[in-house]
């Protein structure tokens, strides 16, 4: 059985090689996102500085994936 995915708000701090961007969320934690497949696909660029929704696993509350950019 799945778990839900945890969802936060943050801002993008740093861009990092191969996709890889550095976020901080709303708590002042950082984590390590990339971009999601449909963002890619439609080429949604993220920006340093954009506030953007990122997913987590439970599992790992590290990593995310950036599911939504704020304008």
């Amino acid at each position: 059985m799945a778990e839900e995915a945890i969802k936060a708000e943050g801002v993008v701090k740093k861009f990092l090689s191969n996709g890889l961007y550095t976020v901080e969320l709303e708590g002042g934690h950082e984590i390590q996102a990339h971009v999601k497949g449909k963002m890619r696909m439609h080429n949604i660029r993220v920006m340093v500085g954009d506030n953007v929704t990122i997913e987590m696993s439970p599992y790992d509350l590290t990593k995310g994936r950036i599911t939504f950019r704020k304008r």
